[in-house]
């Protein structure tokens, strides 16, 4: 039936068929049923069609990704193996109107399977990948995009770069922007045919401006930047002091030496830890900011942080989960104020094996925050700053102690070594880009990330053994063909690789990488070959960290996952609230753990796309200068074009044109031994340090060209193919021989035996 059908089965009246509208519209969402052709609803895949429905995110030339719903009953209607096919290629031309974060619909047809014929193969490979083709659009993620304004005569349109939506788009109704300037648009029609067409929502400035390129990417991935009314009125309700009723509930840990470490620029402290050595070990309780307590589920609070699904920290500024006076107020662990918190009581043996644990509600007043900087240098040896309670300096330096007993045993046990170096861009008071440093991660920061591990995985194998439904952290074992591919990669590198199936020798190759110039290359491609990790609602294990049972529990005021993870642990506490919170069920939670998985994903490209965007600037100061700063640099790849570089210390990847090559001799790509070499005896190859300086930066490509800084000088100890004078002996040869070949000798064609063709 359509929807006057229904409106007069119902007796609906003219007021109340908008109502009808929404329902059917929501029913749709939320798959119950759906909207065939000429607008008529049916039941979910009653058709048998091979329809699914889930997320589209888009790569940069325009194809996508199509993530189907886990828990979809219409999805589990088709029959298609979802862990098999998580996730189906859409080609470019069959990404219909879709936009980046889209709910949609596809078909989808899966790879065939190669077929023999008397012991041949006669079809094509298997192809590597579901492929899929959207259908409809079922609810936008936002509907906006960034473009720039452009005017001819009368006529308007914005030209966006988008990769959903590359081109023109025309304009509904007018505008007070000025041609050239950058807008955020609202797409309000878009047929097969057509060109789209949209409104302006938002003039946001001329490209340059301070912040405009910042404010393009938070519309871009569709953040939210200020909170609702409704929001903010319950804040305004929530206490700024404890509840005496809550301090008479729970343990009191008030005085205990409980601490944090943070960054020193941190605001939103959400973990604390306190230590003790005894004879059988230690003891560790790690307290977490018990945001719990003060947001509800179902409340508008709730709804919101769970729209938001984290926060998201960009270059220069936070889009926190909670409004500020929860995530810097009342919930965060800040010295000399009692601070609600969830412990986790772990007792760990000399070896570093727990041996027992137990979780409850608990009220810290905590003692000291150290930035890692203060606890850097407690473990130096130095004395602890001025002022610091009796006791610091032992307790920061056995818990040392603990967390390598405990380091040691995470690696021993298969872990890998995957850190990455972080970088940061500094902003002056304009928000421009003024300096670039690597954030060196010290023992101060392992020791609080081993102290963390320890509690998330603490508390998933309890939710687990206690069948409680919860949202766990998941990295899914490896995809075993593109381990291999990677290993072709390696061995290009100089290294042994072995079996990278088996993780000892991922681990081995890891190690012997460290402290070559290459290691941050060799880190970053076996990251691309391993799944990401992501939230679920099954306890699928973590390929990364070795662990079997693994949730994110440590970060409530900044992660919507750590937030229902203790709504789950109040039941098994040693002093549960009398009142605990509702959770959702299987498939519910499900759907939670796809939404934040996006979410995640939507603020992990912000913020390295804002990142990316101050680089350049910076770069591009840098080019500028009277003296341009040198940088270290090391060759990732070797190409016809010139060489792939990458700038050590500051993370920027880039690119030598063979033309910008340095001077004094014709240049020669050797794409075997994967290196230039000069008739000159210079040579650059793969793996190979080299100094540079930045030559030019294209902002709209996002592209840096670099230069070799200085003069290059012949490599000692490489043996070249051919010397230069034998190299400039040949060319001549070879010039003279032709020389005395020109012009061709005529040659009469020969006469072919037999008889003549009529």
């Amino acid at each position: 039936m359509n929807k006057s059908e229904i409106s007069r089965d119902l007796s609906l009246t003219t007021h109340d068929r908008p109502l009808l509208r929404s329902e059917l519209a929501e029913l749709v969402r939320e798959g119950k049923i759906a909207e065939g052709k000429k607008g008529r609803y049916e039941l979910p895949n009653s058709g048998g069609s091979n329809h699914l429905r889930g997320t589209i995110r888009f790569l940069p030339r325009g194809h996508a990704w199509f993530y189907p719903e886990a828990g979809n009953p219409d999805n589990e209607a088709t029959g298609i193996d979802l862990k098999k096919y998580s996730r189906l290629h859409i080609p470019r031309r069959d990404t219909g109107s879709a936009l980046e974060g889209d709910r949609v619909m596809v078909s989808f047809h899966l790879p065939r399977p190669a077929q023999w014929r008397q012991g041949k193969r006669f079809t094509t490979e298997e192809e590597p990948d579901a492929r899929g083709k959207v259908e409809k659009i079922l609810e936008r993620r936002s509907g906006r995009l960034v473009g720039v304004y452009r005017k001819k005569a009368k006529f308007g349109w914005v030209e966006t770069e988008d990769p959903a939506l590359d081109g023109q788009i025309d304009l509904n109704g007018d505008t007070t922007a000025e041609p050239g300037q950058m807008v955020v648009l609202e797409l309000e029609q878009w047929d097969k045919g057509q060109n789209p067409r949209g409104r302006i929502l938002e003039v946001l400035g001329w490209p340059g401006d301070a912040g405009v390129d910042i404010l393009a990417v938070i519309h871009r991935q569709g953040l939210r930047t200020s909170f609702p009314e409704e929001v903010l009125r319950e804040v305004r309700k929530v206490p700024e002091q404890v509840d005496p009723q809550e301090v008479a509930r729970r343990e009191d840990w008030r005085d205990r030496l409980v601490i944090t470490i943070d960054p020193a620029d941190a605001k939103d402290h959400d973990d604390a830890i306190w230590v003790e050595k005894h004879g059988k070990g230690w003891t560790l309780a790690v307290h977490i900011a018990d945001v719990s307590h003060y947001v509800k589920p179902k409340t508008a609070l709730d709804k919101e942080a769970e729209e938001r699904g984290n926060s998201t920290y960009l270059v220069d500024r936070v889009l926190p989960m909670l409004p500020p006076e929860l995530s810097n107020g009342i919930c965060s662990l800040k010295p000399d104020v009692d601070r609600l918190t969830k412990c986790a009581i772990i007792e760990i043996s000399p070896t570093g094996k727990v041996s027992k644990t137990r979780f409850c509600d608990a009220l810290i007043n905590s003692q000291a925050k150290l930035s890692y900087e203060q606890a850097q240098a407690i473990l130096d040896g130095k004395p602890a700053p001025e002022g610091s309670i009796a006791g610091l300096e032992e307790m920061v330096r056995e818990a040392w102690v603990m967390a390598a007993v405990l380091r040691k045993k995470r690696f021993a046990d298969g872990a890998l070594d995957l850190e990455m170096p972080e970088i940061r861009v500094k902003l002056d008071d304009k928000g421009r880009a003024i300096a670039v440093h690597q954030v060196e991660h010290t023992a101060s920061h392992q020791l609080i990330e081993e102290c963390m591990l320890l509690a998330n995985e603490a508390v998933a194998r309890l939710l687990k053994i206690k069948n409680k439904p919860t949202i766990y952290r998941v990295h899914e074992d490896p995809d075993f063909g593109k381990l291999h591919e990677y290993t072709e990669t390696a061995r290009a590198h100089g290294y042994q690789p072995g079996d990278l199936t088996n993780r000892a020798h991922i681990q081995k190759l890891l190690d012997s990488a460290k402290g070559r110039p290459d290691e941050h290359l060799i880190k970053l491609g076996l990251l691309k070959s391993l799944k990401r990790a992501a939230y679920a609602a099954d306890p699928l294990g973590h390929y990364g960290l070795a662990k079997g049972d693994y949730c994110h529990f440590t970060s409530p005021i900044r992660r919507y996952a750590d937030l229902v993870v203790h709504r789950g642990l109040q039941a098994f506490l040693t002093n549960p609230p009398k009142k605990q919170d509702s959770l959702p069920g299987q498939t519910t939670l499900a759907e939670f753990a796809r939404h934040i998985s996006d979410t995640e994903r939507a603020s992990a490209e912000a913020e390295n796309e804002t990142k990316q965007i101050k680089m350049l600037e910076y770069l591009a100061m840098c080019a500028k200068m009277p003296e341009p700063p040198i940088f270290e640099g090391v060759v990732t790849d070797v190409r016809m074009s010139g060489l792939l570089v990458e700038a050590t210390e500051i993370g920027a990847r880039g690119l030598i044109k063979r033309e910008d090559l340095p001077r004094g001799g014709e240049w020669r790509f050797e794409q075997t031994q994967m290196r230039f070499v000069s008739r000159g005896g210079l040579q650059f190859q793969l793996g190979q340090k080299i100094q540079m300086q930045v030559q030019r930066i294209d902002f709209q490509g996002k592209f840096i060209d670099f230069r070799i800084a200085g003069e290059a000088k012949p490599v000692e100890g490489v043996k070249l193919d051919m010397d230069g004078a034998g190299w400039v002996k040949k060319n001549k040869e070879r010039k003279k021989k032709l020389e005395q070949s020109w012009p061709p000798k005529s040659r009469k064609p020969e006469k072919k035996k037999g008889k003549k063709k009529r």
